[in-house]
């Protein structure tokens, strides 16, 4: 990247004297009026490719800052934080019936007060090599999922092959891997839980329901409740999966005419996310003449309002692919995040990767997102992960470029998504890992503000993205979409702003020095600037 830069005298000083010590000060190089990006190089990635530094040893408070929850339900909320090990944490000042683990940071129990309030309390993580602070604001109110879910889903990698143990070793994973230090916190099961009567597969036919109506879970799932149980005690959350149809995506059962039971199942067992798909409702739910947006949305508000009355904040994924634009009334029936699209896994590639189409619908309805109602592009399909068009294949390593999938998290990371990612967790490497344990990356998804990023500009070679953040910055993507590399710029009167402007690589953990008056950027094939400003105090 090549900013138009005026040091500012402290940097100056302290690079210069950095300079001087370690080459001799006659060897310091001249100061110059630019401060250049390197682009990572073009090709599949490998080892070399990881732009993200190692998280510092000292301790650092990652993840959200503000944490919603209704009032009497269960609060459960591991601090997530990267350094070196053993750690010890604290939460000073949390409302009267939550409590903290020292040992692992996590922070349970139920808040003692009926009443709506925001409460302020302190973070602590200490180990040998520091000691880090930051604020968490708890919400008590209606909203719930007040910055976007993250996490993993199994879909695209497990199918139809999921089961009790894979969710069990994900959990394990999303814990060991360093995931769970940068906010990571769902571990979600996605279709394929339930019984399939009539399947040739012992494990999978049976009875679905059994005489009560309760559905039942196939044998690959011994006891719902206890794997849960085994997920929170990692301080981690446990995600859901059903239809509004009779018949799920994959013809498994679903819920209909079962809603009130299975939501009161589903909060029995302890799960705290539901993701909702249309699949066969389309089927036995026929569209009465003239009954517009309400056939979209009747199914929906039907779940929504079973799951506020359960015991326990179950967040709401309304998986309906975009239909009746439903990004304009999501959260009028309950949702706290919604599909915009189709099925990311099935998009064709056409000159450009499937995840850019489906990026750029999302983008579209960047106006309606907000604290607890999201758009949801769908899942991070990077690293090994499978084949949506040939299931019973196993997991392959993605094919995306370095840069592509650095554009991918970027866009993901501006859109305010939720991020789940969807590869196979028993084979995260350091380059799949570097792109999606980014904590300066995943800040600006969870940005309290709560704001999508505004399309600045859009052609068919060059997207702009600009997302204003709480503490009155400004992350921007450029983003090449040409098949060479090429100069990108963006002025402060593209992007809204004016004067100086610090300028961080959040790829790279870098800062570019002051910049006057735009960004500009030489950026690889399909690859992306993603740089955070701040107006300049001149301090």
């Amino acid at each position: 990247m090549r900013v138009p830069v005026r040091p500012s005298p402290r940097a100056l000083v302290l690079a210069l004297l950095v300079l001087a010590a370690c080459r001799g000060a006659e060897d310091a190089p001249p100061v110059t009026e630019a401060v250049k990006l390197v682009p990572a190089p073009a090709g599949p990635p490998t080892d070399a490719d990881i732009l993200t530094p190692p998280p510092p040893r000292e301790p650092r408070i990652n993840g959200p800052k503000v944490y919603g929850v209704r009032p009497g339900r269960p609060v459960l909320f591991r601090i997530p934080a990267t350094g070196d090990r053993p750690m010890k944490f604290d939460a000073r000042s949390l409302p009267e019936g939550l409590h903290v683990d020292f040992d692992t940071g996590i922070v349970s129990g139920r808040i003692a007060s009926p009443e709506p309030a925001t409460h302020r309390a302190t973070l602590v993580a200490q180990n040998a090599r520091g000691r880090a602070e930051r604020e968490l604001r708890i919400v008590v109110g209606d909203t719930i999922a007040l910055t976007p879910p993250m996490g993993w889903n199994h879909w695209y990698t497990h199918y139809d092959r999921i089961t009790d143990t894979l969710m069990r070793e994900a959990a394990d994973v999303m814990a060991a891997s360093g995931m769970a230090d940068v906010g990571y916190a769902f571990v979600n099961i996605d279709d394929c839980w339930m019984r399939k009567p009539g399947s040739p597969d012992p494990d999978l036919e049976g009875a679905d329901r059994d005489a009560e109506g309760r559905i039942l879970p196939n044998k690959r799932f011994p006891d719902m409740a206890a794997l849960t149980a085994y997920i929170h005690r990692k301080g981690l959350k446990a995600g859901l999966y059903t239809s509004p149809g009779p018949q799920t995506c994959a013809n498994f059962t679903g819920s209909w005419h079962h809603e009130e039971q299975d939501a009161k199942r589903f909060a029995e067992w302890g799960f705290d996310f539901l993701k909702h798909d249309w699949c066969s409702y389309g089927k036995v739910a026929k569209r009465a003449a003239g009954e517009g947006l309400e056939y979209f949305q009747k199914p929906y508000r039907l779940m929504g309002d079973l799951l506020k009355k359960q015991d326990r904040d179950i967040v709401f994924n309304l998986c309906q692919y975009g239909m009746g634009e439903v990004w304009k009334w999501g959260a009028d029936v309950g949702g706290h995040c919604w599909r915009t699209t189709g099925d990311l896994g099935l998009e064709k590639s056409k000159r450009l990767p499937g995840f850019y189409s489906i990026g750029l619908k999302n983008a579209k309805a960047w106006e309606h997102a907000r604290p607890g109602a999201w758009n949801d592009p769908d899942y991070i399909l990077i690293g090994w992960v499978g084949n949506a068009r040939k299931i019973n294949e196993p997991p392959a390593y993605t094919t995306l470029t370095a840069d592509e999938q650095y554009s991918y998290m970027s866009m993901w990371c501006l859109m305010a998504a939720p991020l789940f990612y969807s590869g196979l967790m028993g084979k995260l490497d350091g380059f799949t890992l570097g792109v999606l344990c980014n904590a300066e990356a995943i800040e600006v998804d969870q940005d309290p503000l709560g704001r999508q990023a505004r399309i600045v500009r859009q052609t068919d070679d060059e997207l702009v993205l600009a997302k204003p953040m709480e503490d009155g910055s400004l992350a921007v993507g450029l983003f090449n979409l040409a098949e060479e590399p090429r100069a990108m710029a963006a002025s402060w009167a593209d992007l809204g702003i004016a004067g100086p402007q610090r300028a961080r690589d959040l790829w790279r953990w870098r800062d570019l020095g002051i910049a006057e008056e735009k960004l500009e950027a030489r950026i690889n094939r399909h690859g992306v600037a993603f740089v955070r400003l701040w107006p300049d105090k001149g301090e």
